[in-house]
């Protein structure tokens, strides 16, 4: 029976066993949404990094270098965390190096506490990855980013979202309150998830900084079937 757990912000992983689970990361608004695009949009891996100078490091090295702090591209950088400039060729056949506020540090995070598996969650990817933890069928920990360590709506939202249907696919168990209240809050919201998150911090923060359009196509829904996870400490297709 598959355990599922949910840790709702980097500050609470640490009282979270991971070793030898499968852990989806979870950065909806945007870093895992620009993950799973780039991926889907034919690029050879992501690396995600904590630190602006690991990214400029491996800027030398060749990758296409991309930075973002508080939803704003940092200068000098060939990208900044937006999944439409992943589109049109832009990184076919290319390494990125990214760095966000939030997300790149938990995937190095999660890596580093020995997970069996860390996968790149998003909505946009959310059936086949489903499918692809069914099939695996190891003890799923579903990793919210946050927000610079606390809590974030929409993060929950899509954990919720997971626990549900992976509930749905397969026998369970869930024994977690974060995760309860995950499920319970995405049940609430699911009708239409844009006009709930209207209210969050972090839609108010990114439309102030005219990202409407990433946060409506990054809450579309299973559009694409690739499976994104950590392949030799890069970010790959499974």
């Amino acid at each position: 029976m598959m355990n599922i757990e949910v840790v709702l912000s980097p500050a609470l992983l640490h009282l979270s066993d991971i070793s030898s689970k499968n852990v989806v990361v979870i950065d909806i608004l945007r870093a895992t949404s620009t993950i799973c695009t780039a991926i889907h949009e034919g690029a050879e891996a992501v690396k995600a990094v904590k630190d602006v100078e690991q990214a400029k490091a491996l800027g030398v090295q060749g990758y296409i270098t991309a930075a973002e702090r508080n939803g704003q591209k940092i200068d000098g950088f060939d990208m900044g965390n937006s999944p439409f400039e992943c589109m049109n060729g832009a990184v076919l056949g290319k390494k990125i190096a990214l760095t966000t506020t939030n997300g790149t540090k938990c995937i190095e995070a999660a890596a580093n506490a020995g997970a069996a598996n860390v996968l790149s969650g998003s909505f946009l990817n959310l059936d086949a990855t489903v499918d692809w933890l069914v099939k695996d069928g190891r003890d799923v920990v579903l990793f919210c980013a946050g927000w610079k360590d606390s809590f974030n709506l929409e993060d929950t939202l899509f954990a919720g979202s997971m626990a549900s249907m992976l509930s749905d696919k397969t026998a369970c168990l869930i024994d977690c309150d974060a995760a309860l209240m995950s499920i319970d809050l995405y049940n609430l919201a699911k009708g239409n998830l844009m006009d709930y998150l209207k209210k969050s911090s972090h839609y108010k923060r990114l439309s102030h900084l005219h990202h409407d359009e990433d946060m409506v196509y990054c809450l579309q829904g299973s559009i694409f079937q690739t499976v994104v996870g950590v392949v030799d400490t890069e970010m790959k297709k499974m």
